[in-house]
């Protein structure tokens, strides 16, 4: 669980280039596009450019590099050349890279043309819920805490938090303990402690924190068919915080 100076060196490089293929993909989202080809265009660039692993393809029967969580889709989407991204929609692209061993695991929502307004405060304040998550992780501070600040601040706004799915312990194992709700109350949990490496990634819902199961085996939508959102980091706790391994280059931590 605890990662030593040299591991996280080596994981900087993984979150890295995983950062890199949300800001190459970045263009390509626009209506008219299918979810398929962006899947496609993130896995030549992560083999031929980046010299790298798309860890989704072939994890537990996963065929696909990212996972496009479209509109009322909390998680797991499969992309599909079917599926015509639309002026309105909304988003989520996940992607892992394994470089030398390790992984780097974060997502990034996507406003698809002009959205609605009440779209875009979703997508906004999921993203403030995982920064705010970010801003507190430091040795000494406790899992709960995490999840009560995103909950505490998707419930401020009238949003639910999806319980079933959460973040997840991280290196050279795709997902390890500690799991990271995204709910919880502050001072309980597992301590944080330095050389901890995680993902945190709330889903945020419009209405209900309910969900269902597609017959896929992988597709995770809201219950009452009403839009979600998400957004993911890898981070490692340094001494005194943490440190991003996924930040983007337009991100300020």
């Amino acid at each position: 669980m605890i990662k030593t100076l040299s591991d996280i060196k080596e994981m900087r490089v993984a979150g890295k280039l995983a950062a890199e293929v949300l800001e190459m993909i970045t263009p390509f989202v626009k209506p008219g596009i299918s979810t398929g080809e962006l899947d496609s265009i993130c896995h030549d660039y992560i083999i031929n450019e980046q010299n790298a692993i798309p860890a989704n393809v072939g994890y537990r029967g996963f065929e696909k590099t990212i996972c496009s969580s479209l509109n009322q889709v909390v998680c797991h989407g499969i992309p599909d050349y079917k599926r015509i991204l639309k002026n309105g929609d909304i988003l989520n692209i996940d992607v892992t890279v394994l470089k030398d061993g390790w992984h780097g695991d974060t997502s990034k929502m996507f406003l698809v043309g002009k959205c609605k307004p009440h779209n875009e405060r979703l997508v906004k304040i999921t993203q403030e819920c995982l920064y705010k998550a970010i801003e507190i992780v430091k040795p000494g501070a406790y899992l709960g805490d995490i999840g009560h600040v995103i909950q505490k601040h998707a419930e401020k706004n009238y949003y639910s938090v999806v319980e079933e799915y959460c973040g997840h312990g991280i290196g050279k194992v795709y997902h390890e303990d500690p799991q990271i709700l995204h709910y919880g109350e502050q001072g309980t949990g597992l301590q944080l402690k330095e050389g901890m490496c995680f993902t945190i990634e709330p889903m945020i819902n419009l209405g209900s924190k309910f969900t269902k199961s597609l017959s896929d085996g992988w597709t995770v939508e809201t219950k009452d068919g009403r839009n979600s959102a998400q957004w993911e980091h890898t981070l490692a706790v340094t001494s005194d915080g943490c440190e991003v391994l996924t930040k983007r280059t337009e991100e300020t931590f």
